[in-house]
């Protein structure tokens, strides 16, 4: 599996933006002081993992000329939600799956694989799931669409920041004194804090070498 690097780019966003479909949580950063704002959420991010978003069936399977696109299918409307429980993190996930073919032939069924993954600071795999959406195409239908799931189960803790990289973050700061212009986000250990209790929930078409190659190509 290959992560985007616009994931990578989110991880050192969380500081600034409290993620949709997130509430915050105790032991979350919340503070504000002469006009800036930071807000962070021990939430995962949940996204669609880079270039797993889409999927192209072809028939014949070898050929890739345009005639021979035989379904194609797309992943959108990502929701989540998340809770905590007994000092874990819940996320719960859906997303639309709609798919279109080339001939209005008889009634079919397409069944299409997807993962879910949990993945620490941007590079670190936890946990793998696989699942399967089933697409049903009515009989001289062109199109169909299903729903697909996903969930995550993360320790608060493992997501919380340190108290004293916390302290150092929500630090006061007034114009004119002598640390005003230092972004404690711009220190190494502030940065490696961010990212070691940074997760997130990515989901996309479980795709074979062929069809990730050819996503990322075309």
């Amino acid at each position: 599996m290959r992560i985007s690097a616009s994931h990578k780019l989110l991880v050192t966003g969380l500081v600034g933006a409290l993620l949709a479909g997130c509430s915050a949580h105790r032991g979350d950063i919340s503070s504000s002081g002469e006009g800036i704002i930071q807000i962070r959420s021990a939430c995962p991010i949940v996204a669609v993992a880079g270039n797993t978003g889409d999927v192209t069936l072809f028939d014949p399977p070898a050929s890739r000329t345009a005639e021979a696109i035989d379904v194609t299918a797309s992943i959108s409307r990502l929701q989540s939600t998340c809770r905590e429980d007994n000092g874990k993190l819940i996320s719960n996930a859906t997303f639309l799956v709609s798919a279109i073919r080339r001939d209005p032939g008889p009634a079919r069924v397409v069944q299409l694989p997807y993962f879910s993954t949990v993945v620490r600071g941007a590079t670190q795999v936890v946990a793998k799931r696989i699942g399967v959406v089933q697409l049903q195409f009515p009989e001289g239908g062109l199109r169909a669409e299903a729903y697909g799931v996903a969930s995550s189960r993360i320790d608060k803790s493992a997501a919380s920041l340190p108290a004293d990289i916390e302290q150092l973050i929500t630090k006061p700061r007034r114009a004119g004194s002598a640390d005003a212009a230092n972004d404690p986000l711009s220190q190494p250990k502030v940065k490696e804090a961010i990212e070691r209790t940074s997760f997130e929930l990515l989901v996309g078409f479980n795709l074979t070498q062929d069809q990730l190659k050819y996503n990322i190509t075309r």
